[in-house]
């Protein structure tokens, strides 16, 4: 009778999550296509790109580069690295790369670890920009991104623009093939009926634009976050994204942006930065109960959906191994992943996008069970993590004050203030271009700085 009433469930959430995943995605591109489309080329704001680093040791060279390559008016931009107290070389290795920017990059470093959102926080009542770009200290910048996410706001209703994150790595083994899928996916159909009525619940912190004036006006909420009394430090770009909406702005995306991250190679590895989202996920679930349901009801309906195929997902896989049915489960995903993987790839190739197999995808409806019925519920057992599982990050600043030898002072204005800089042994760039070059090499978009 359980195992009855948990399927009957889980195939209407099914349904109604297809429907707006795959099937939706069509008819608003045809309904609001003015959503996707629309644009303002004379938008030209004056633009903070802001990088949080912790521990990225050389890799942040390569960052940088792609950031200094950037095609926007010098005097409209500045570029800020927030070291958040590395413990290994990150910090030497981002004032090495601000000492020859020109003046275009500063470096500041917090006394303590505060964590990614804090660290953002203190750029962002530094600067004097009208828009903050925020940036992952892993990811290499396509040099037109940032142009393509400023006019995306074509109206003052607009908080936030999100790019597009691709998959660096994607050919290196089957798990970095199956993430390329599931990314691709996440961008071309699964949050089009979300961006369609400009409410995309989650913009990465890979890449997006925020107006600072709606930043500083959450600027309480996002520095003092909890959980049930519990402060937590994971899970920042669904938290910013879902206080940017409930506080009534709007918020999109485009596909022009784009940025390459590198996904994890190691199984061990994936599993860790999933459990970190899991969390994420499900406190979001909680704190959108309040008000989600406020918005359109396409909307509401689509996030209360997803919420509860998280908690149903995992009730019927052990049910289905109580059964005997969970190989006539299993099966199932295979055949429909197999079948989205070939939809992908024709998809992809006409856009003439670095694919990789139409069977990548397959493994995920072996791995999703692993997730669900492993992570899910440890998930919700460890809500109170302040680890980021793959890094060892310290102890939160309750002052949150910035180190000496950062640049403490207020900005007068973009690119007025000094870059600070200290003594540093002499080092190449060589590991940081040739990443860049590797990235330009697959996709021919992003060129090198002159040295």
């Amino acid at each position: 009778m359980l195992n009855a009433a948990l399927l009957v469930l889980l195939q209407f959430l099914g349904l109604i999550l297809f429907f707006n995943r795959y099937i939706a995605h069509a008819a608003v591109k045809l309904l609001k296509n003015s959503a996707f489309t629309e644009t303002n080329p004379s938008f030209e704001p004056t633009v903070t790109v802001v990088v949080p680093m912790f521990n990225e040791g050389a890799g942040i060279r390569a960052t940088l580069e792609s950031l200094l390559a950037l095609e926007y008016p010098r005097e409209k931009l500045e570029i800020v690295v927030i070291d958040d107290c590395s413990t290994d070389d990150s910090y030497q290795h981002a004032q090495a790369v601000a000492r020859r920017s020109g003046g275009r990059l500063r470096v500041l470093r917090n006394p303590r670890n505060m964590g990614k959102r804090r660290s953002i926080n203190r750029a962002v009542l530094q600067s004097r920009a009208e828009i903050i770009v925020s940036v992952d200290s892993d990811v290499i910048v396509d040099k037109a991104a940032v142009r393509h996410l400023v006019v995306r706001f074509t109206k003052p209703e607009i908080a936030a623009v999100g790019g597009k994150v691709d998959i660096g790595n994607k050919h290196d083994n089957w798990l970095t093939r199956m993430q390329a899928v599931k990314y691709w996916y996440s961008y071309h159909s699964i949050k089009s009926l979300e961006w369609a009525f400009q409410r995309v619940a989650c913009l990465s912190g890979c890449l997006t634009a925020y107006r600072r004036s709606v930043l500083v006006e959450l600027h309480p909420v996002l520095e003092h976050r909890q959980f049930c009394g519990v402060q937590i430090k994971y899970g920042e770009d669904r938290f910013l994204t879902r206080q940017i909406i409930k506080a009534g702005h709007l918020t999109t995306m485009t596909l022009d942006a784009v940025c390459w991250t590198q996904a994890p190679d190691k199984f061990t590895d994936y599993l860790s930065q999933q459990l970190r989202w899991r969390r994420s996920y499900i406190i979001d679930c909680f704190g959108g109960l309040t008000h989600m349901w406020r918005l359109n009801p396409i909307i509401g309906i689509h996030y209360f959906s997803l919420c509860g195929f998280v908690v149903a997902y995992p009730a019927l896989l052990m049910s289905s191994i109580i059964h005997g049915t969970l190989f006539t489960l299993l099966t199932r995903q295979v055949v429909i992943a197999a079948v989205l993987g070939a939809i992908y790839y024709w998809k992809a190739r006409k856009l003439k996008i670095d694919v990789v197999h139409p069977l990548a995808l397959v493994p995920a409806a072996l791995v999703v069970p692993v997730l669900y019925a492993l992570m899910t519920p440890l998930a919700f057992f460890t809500l109170d993590s302040g680890s980021w599982e793959t890094r060892a990050h310290g102890e939160v600043d309750p002052e949150g004050n910035l180190a000496e030898g950062g640049v403490v002072e207020p900005v007068a204005g973009v690119n007025s203030a000094p870059v600070s800089v200290a003594a540093t042994a002499a080092v190449t760039v060589a590991a940081a271009t040739a990443q860049v070059a590797q990235v330009a090499s697959a996709t021919g978009r992003f060129e090198l700085p002159a040295a």
